[in-house]
């Protein structure tokens, strides 16, 4: 971005409307592979069991509890190597877009995926047993994911499977600059270094990647930040009158709409004692959307759903809660939910 720009300067208002509309938190999208890759857009974070499949029945009507194993949809070790569900033809922007430039770490992720490519030999198999007939630690092979030929299958319960497919021929350089779109259209307004963060790439990296888009991206003030960025093609989005927020959303741990760090979570939640409760430095609970504000926090244990709020709901809100929360798509769940507030 051109320091010389004259900067556009949004409120949160308008940021946290934008997010909603781009991340389809609004009103559900109908069922199809389309919608699926729309939903997935930043890809969807699925490191606590199923995360997926709940931030999916955020965005998506008609989910069931299998829709994270539909044929459009693939499974790899992506942003910061956390397990992410992505569009299946998206596959190479969350992976070959986080190829490091640095030669010697881009050899070795070459050199672990080809080993576990001719180890493998077209089999699936657990990766701590795959790691351990190669003679290295489980967690190493994770290196190979951002070639783009390792995919993995976790159901929550046991370690992951993991296999190879073919290489895909996207230029790595071109799948970060559209890495960075994807993150700019969900995330934004963003910088380089929140970028970095999310992508678990280097500083450097990211910096390159924003360079690059410069031409395509409008500097603007936010309520924290005077050196943030939107896409150009997104300032017009910032500008209309905000649509309806959905009355209830339950998003699962690590959901695209609250994964942030730093000061860029102030801006979500000013209340610092809220941050805190938000994101732990432990296991996230969900976060409580109601008419487009986060209010409080939710955890499940089998069919208990617990939620906490952080100030009294009216009888309209707390039905609102309680309708999405009955018509969460939990797998191996045979009976209604059991739903207590605090």
């Amino acid at each position: 971005m051109s320091r010389s720009q004259t900067r556009l300067k949004i409120t949160r208002s308008q940021i946290l409307s934008f997010r909603r509309c781009a991340g389809s938190l609004n009103e559900r999208l109908p069922l199809s592979p389309a919608s699926l890759r729309r939903a997935a857009w930043a890809g969807l974070q699925d490191s606590m069991p199923r995360a997926a499949l709940l931030s999916i029945h955020a965005r998506v009507k008609g989910v069931e509890s299998a829709i994270w194993e539909d044929a459009s949809l693939v499974q790899l070790w992506g942003p910061r190597f956390s397990n992410y569900v992505v569009a299946a033809k998206d596959l190479p922007i969350f992976s070959l877009g986080r190829l490091p430039d640095n030669a010697q770490a881009r050899a070795r992720a070459h050199a672990t995926a080809s080993r576990l490519h001719s180890f493998l030999k077209g089999e699936r198999m657990p990766f701590g047993k795959a790691g351990h007939a190669l003679g290295v630690p489980p967690n190493s092979l994770r290196y190979a994911a951002p070639t783009g030929t390792v995919l993995l299958r976790w159901d929550g319960a046991r370690q992951p499977d993991v296999w190879t497919v073919p290489p895909n021929d996207l230029d790595p350089q071109h799948a970060r600059l559209e890495l960075a779109r994807r993150f700019l259209h969900i995330f934004g307004p963003a910088t380089p270094a929140s970028f970095a963060k999310w992508a678990g790439i280097s500083p450097a990296e990211a910096q390159g990647a924003f360079t690059a888009l410069a031409k395509s991206l409008t500097p603007v003030l936010t309520p924290l930040s005077n050196n943030s960025g939107i896409l150009a093609n997104d300032e017009s989005a910032f500008r209309v009158q905000p649509q309806t927020p959905a009355p209830a959303r339950l998003l699962p741990s690590g959901d695209a709409y609250y994964l942030f760090w730093g000061a860029d979570r102030d801006l979500l939640l000013p209340n610092a004692k809220q941050r805190a409760a938000l994101w732990t430095t432990r296991v996230w609970p969900g976060a409580l959307l109601v008419n487009g504000e986060i209010v409080g926090i939710w955890r499940r244990s089998a069919d208990d759903v617990s939620i906490e709020t952080w100030h009294r709901l009216s009888p309209t809100e707390r039905d609102a809660v309680e309708a999405e929360a009955v018509s969460l798509p939990l797998p191996g769940i045979d009976r209604p939910l059991s739903i207590r507030w605090s």
